[in-house]
């Protein structure tokens, strides 16, 4: 058996540079033509469009968790996942207080789009929520699973937002049991700059719908839900 086919990072319309195509039907429909066993919507420092995926994810049956690309206080990029709605809006609500009041131009960024499950525009965010919090990355998957949560450093080998470009290593006293990178044909997981034994991710980081699972990448066979996904992340056998 091929394995379940996963990409736990995508973004919406709500993200800054989200394209305005990025809505919650849009993105289930592409992944599952796509071919995708199981998506996450990780909108940019918030989770406000989860309700809205995963409304939309469950009329079609494709499985979806609610999470966030959260932007630390260094500037890097760390994806949270949620096992439940109720965990992932909590933790928005902590989040959005840690943001700067900084407001977004949408002549540059674009609308931030709140939406519901017919794609229909709520309100507007007006908070820039590209801007980094004063969260910061020592402590994290504590402060995360503190949530009910697990996360992960997020393309790790890219030149910026990431683990290796702002700090140029990741150990094992940070916490994090798995990282993501953007590039796998040219990342090996023994590399010196992670720990050894990282659980290695690839997600499409997608902001456009023709991106939505480009990468091809599975977990083992096990059932599409958190649990399992959880697991994985956390190095517990698979």
């Amino acid at each position: 058996m091929r394995g379940i086919r996963y990409d736990f990072h995508i973004h919406s319309a709500l993200s800054p540079c989200g394209d305005a195509d990025m809505t919650p039907n849009n993105i289930v429909n592409m992944a599952r033509v796509a071919g995708l066993d199981i998506i996450a919507l990780t909108d940019h420092n918030s989770c406000q469009n989860c309700p809205a995926l995963l409304e939309a994810a469950q009329r079609v049956g494709l499985p979806a968790l609610a999470g966030m690309e959260l932007c630390t206080r260094e500037e890097i990029h760390v994806v949270c996942l949620f096992p439940c709605l109720c965990h992932a809006l909590d933790f928005d609500r902590y989040v959005y207080e840690h943001l700067p009041d900084i407001q977004n131009k949408p002549e540059i960024y674009g609308e931030q789009c709140i939406m519901d499950a017919d794609d229909n525009i709520i309100v507007t965010e007006h908070k820039l929520l590209l801007n980094a919090t004063d969260i910061p990355i020592d402590g994290l998957s504590s402060f995360v699973s503190g949530f009910h949560g697990v996360c992960f450093p997020a393309h790790i080998d890219k030149t910026s937002y990431s683990a290796l470009s702002v700090l140029g290593f990741l150990t094992p006293d940070m916490g994090f049991t798995a990282a993501e990178v953007a590039y796998p044909t040219r990342f090996t997981p023994a590399s010196p700059l992670v720990p050894e034994g990282m659980r290695i991710l690839t997600n499409s980081d997608a902001h456009y719908l023709w991106d939505i699972g480009c990468k091809e990448a599975y977990l083992e066979e096990r059932l599409p839900d958190f649990s399992s996904i959880a697991d994985y992340i956390l190095g517990s056998s698979f």
